[in-house]
């Protein structure tokens, strides 16, 4: 079936409005993050900076501590992401392979608790870390994160397994291979793309996470990058936007490097004939 040339026209007019959308915000940082303090306060501000510097980035490091506050959400997201995965794997699979009454209602409230917002789950979360002496530790945060992102990446990862052909299962049980073989050698790597864009997600999701670190972490040297950012703002709501813009254009930083790496194992299609008809 083809498609009219009027309606691919819009379709690519429909892109490449959403990349604009998505790309200003990034480029207005980076346009920011090197602009000297003058062009910030000039009337007819530009999107290229005339005289570009370094002084932010400069500004930014000598009035806060982000290196320790960078390795700080680094810990807790890599932690975070490697945790939700071993836990959701295993059990994704069993929710997929064995579709139980008990199965569909895990999946119907792992959507439904998606929809629960920060402020309705962040006392109950405080009571349980307060009584496990969790408060203002990192590794409390990371259980946090754990709690969040898991719900997300079971349903995730429920779907990767579906996608895996059961033929391949059994034909590896005719082979003589056991249950736990199978699942190391046939369906562990074809979960592969699976694991990594999950794992991606619940890193992303840590990272950039705001709320859940602000009302935990009070100790300024636990603190994680998103908060410590908050520290440009003055007392009267003034942001120091140079710096501002600077210190959040380097935090944009891993998410986008994660991405380029890894998004040719998520996009590529690992059971491309696996499966002959």
């Amino acid at each position: 079936m083809r498609t009219r040339p009027g309606a691919r026209a819009g379709q690519y007019a429909a892109l490449l409005g959403y990349l604009v959308f998505l790309a200003l915000p990034f480029l207005w940082l980076l346009s920011v993050a090197f602009k000297p303090a003058r062009e910030l306060g000039s009337l007819h501000p530009t999107w290229i900076p005339e005289h570009p510097t370094l002084g932010n980035f400069r500004q930014a490091f000598d009035e806060q501590p982000l290196l320790h506050a960078a390795f700080n959400s680094l810990l807790a997201a890599v932690s975070a992401a490697v945790i939700a995965v071993v836990l959701a794997t295993p059990m994704a699979y069993v929710m997929a392979r064995r579709p139980t009454r008990l199965a569909r209602a895990a999946s119907g409230w792992v959507v439904v608790s998606q929809a629960f917002p920060f402020v309705l789950v962040i006392i109950p979360l405080f009571l349980v870390l307060k009584n496990l002496r969790l408060i203002d530790s990192v590794p409390g945060l990371v259980m946090v994160y754990v709690v969040w992102a898991l719900p997300f990446a079971l349903w995730m990862l429920v779907g990767y397994v579906r996608a895996v052909p059961v033929e391949l299962e059994e034909a590896a049980a005719i082979d003589g291979a056991g249950r736990l073989r199978t699942l190391v050698s046939v369906t562990a790597p074809l979960l592969a793309p699976g694991i990594v864009a999950t794992g991606l997600f619940a890193f992303v999701t840590a990272w950039n996470e705001f709320f859940f670190a602000l009302v935990l972490l009070k100790t300024p040297e636990k603190q994680t990058l998103p908060v410590v950012l908050t520290h440009f703002i003055g007392t009267e709501g003034v942001a120091d936007l140079g710096p501002l813009a600077a210190a959040a254009f380097l935090a944009t930083l891993p998410s986008l490097a994660v991405f380029a790496v890894v998004q040719r194992r998520i996009t590529g299609g690992m059971l491309a004939g696996a499966v002959k008809s």
